[in-house]
This record gives C-alpha cells, sequence and structure tokens, in this order.
C-alpha cells in the first residue's frame, strides 16, 4: 500500500506554501510524493468498480497548476481535495447514469455523491461520487455521453480561448453559447426521463391485464381455436335460457359479458394510444440528441482547428 510520508498539517502546510506562491522545488516534489500516495486507493477503487460491470477510464492526476488554482479560488485545503486522484464513467443516458450512481454508492461504504445535474457548476453536468479507501478520498465521475461531450467542449474552451471559461469568465458570447449548450442538455435529460416513465407505464399497464383478453388478441386471434366475443354472447344467452333461469338473470348476465367486452376494448384503445406515444417520445428523444450532439461535436471541431492554427 502506497505509504504518505506526510502527516495532515504537514500537506497543508504544503499547500499553504503552493497557494501562497512561496513554494520551492522540494515542495514540488513533495506535491509528486503526495499524488502518488494515491495509487493503492485508486487501483482498488477501479477493480471494485470493474466488478460491478463498469469500465472506468482514468483521467489525468490533478497538476500542480490545477491544484494551486483551486487552493486559490476556493477556501479549501490541500488535504481536503477529493479529486487529486479519480476516474469517470460514461453511460449512454441519466437512466443508466442514475443506475450507475445507485450501484456504487451501495458499493462503496459511506460514499458521499454530489449530483451536478441539479447544481452545475458553470455549466457542467454529472455525478460525481467520493469514494474512502485506504484514508484517501477517490473521486468517480459518471457522465452521460452528452454531458461528456459538453465537459470536453469547456476543456477545449478553457485550452484555446481562456482558462477562465471553465470557471464563469472568458468571452460572453461563448460563455453564453456554453450556457446555452448545458441548458440543451439538460432539457434532453427530461425527455429522457419522461420517456423511460413513459415506458415504464406502458409496461405496468401491461402486466397489470396479462390474465385479461386484450382487444388486439380479441380482434386479431384465429376463429379456428376460439368463438368470436359475439358468439359467446349469444351462447352463454341461449344455456342460460335453456336451464330456465329468470329472464332478468340472464339480461343481467349478458349486460356484464357485453361491459366487459367494452372495458376489453377500451384497454386496446389505451394500450395502442400509449404505445403510439412511446413510438413518437422515442424520435422525439433519437432527434434531441443528434441535435445537441451536432452542437456540440461542430464547437469541439471548431475549437480544434483553432488549437491547431495556433501551434
Amino acid at each position: 500500500m502506497s505509504k504518505n510520508p506526510l502527516s495532515k498539517t504537514q500537506i497543508d502546510r504544503l499547500g499553504d506554501r503552493l497557494k501562497g506562491g512561496s513554494h520551492e522545488e522540494i515542495d514540488l516534489r513533495l506535491l509528486e510524493d503526495y499524488r502518488r500516495s494515491f495509487g493503492d486507493a485508486y487501483q482498488e477503487v477501479v477493480r471494485i468498480i470493474r466488478e460491478r460491470g463498469q469500465s472506468p477510464t482514468g483521467r489525468l492526476a490533478k497538476s500542480t497548476p490545477s491544484v494551486v488554482d483551486k487552493l486559490k479560488r476556493e477556501s479549501i485545503r490541500l488535504s481536503q481535495i477529493q479529486d487529486i486522484a479519480g476516474c469517470r464513467i460514461v453511460v449512454t443516458d441519466v437512466i443508466e447514469q442514475e443506475q450507475v450512481v445507485e450501484t456504487l454508492a451501495a458499493a462503496f461504504h459511506g460514499a458521499s455523491v454530489r449530483d451536478r445535474r441539479e447544481e452545475p457548476s458553470y455549466g457542467y453536468r454529472a455525478v460525481h461520487i467520493v469514494a474512502e479507501m485506504f484514508g484517501k478520498p477517490i473521486e468517480i465521475q459518471v457522465r452521460t455521453s452528452l454531458q461528456h461531450m459538453w465537459a470536453n467542449l469547456s476543456e477545449k474552451s478553457s485550452d484555446v480561448l481562456s482558462p477562465k471559461i471553465k470557471y464563469g469568465g472568458g468571452p460572453v458570447k461563448w460563455r453564453n453559447f456554453l450556457d446555452k449548450g448545458s441548458q440543451s442538455v439538460a432539457a434532453y435529460e427530461v425527455l429522457e426521463k419522461i420517456h423511460s416513465e413513459a415506458v415504464t407505464a406502458h409496461e405496468v399497464f401491461e402486466k397489470s391485464h396479462s390474465k385479461a383478453v386484450t382487444a388486439h388478441e380479441v380482434f386479431e386471434k384465429s376463429h379456428s381455436k376460439a368463438v368470436t366475443a359475439h358468439e359467446v354472447l349469444e351462447n352463454a344467452a341461449a344455456e342460460l335460457l335453456e336451464h330456465r333461469l329468470p329472464e332478468h338473470k340472464v339480461q343481467e348476465i349478458v349486460e356484464e359479458m357485453e361491459a366487459s367486452r367494452l372495458r376489453i376494448k377500451d384497454l386496446a384503445e389505451k394500450m395502442e394510444a400509449s404505445r403510439l406515444r412511446i413510438k413518437d417520445l422515442a424520435e422525439e428523444v433519437l432527434s434531441a440528441w443528434n441535435e445537441t450532439a451536432d452542437l456540440l461535436n461542430k464547437a469541439i471541431s471548431w475549437l480544434d482547428e483553432r488549437k491547431g492554427e495556433k501551434q
């Protein structure tokens, strides 16, 4: 297991020197040693995540400038920084994202979860899980594919246009563009949830009537093995009359059977309407994803071109 040669007090004093700009070459080596002390904890977290069926990707360790910037930007000590080491998981959509977050939160006892979808950081959307392993905090970023695209766009914007962009600064027009992009991603996530809820409701609707004959079955079922609903009614009524049941009782049973048939017919119409609604929602979801992804990819390509021109 990687050992940290510094005490908490020494780590924070190192952070103070880095923050104040009074650090020396030895301090940079101490910071590197501190970063390396997270190695075993990081590997164990990755192992547990893989056991849960996910494929995490490593991310670059927080650089010295990034550490210094964070110390200056936030009221935080070096020992309190939770993203010195971490990994990232990119999933398809917000539904899978919530499932993965739930699984990982259960896998790492006492882990903290920060939902940056509810409180985006300058447009950044994701869910961060901080797992404690061997006394070290390891950050796990869980992003959807669109959230990941937006984050890449923000990073490239910071590299090409202005480092301040990631924290709400930089060119106003580009900042507004990033904000609108983040809002588009958020709107798409709402659409995803609506579609998921509609699919779930439709499935529940079907299961709750699994023992009933659906209208689809009534209208399309082969007549070779069953009589039509009308014949069922006539035969049932005739049989009851043969047994000389009171006429009003026969009428009651016939009416109940007819009501049952109408309920089945109504059920079929509702199921068909639900199916069509889900189909329409699925098309809207796909269209919204394509439009948002195209927009983000175009912006990323433009930044790549700008970066190439500078080089």
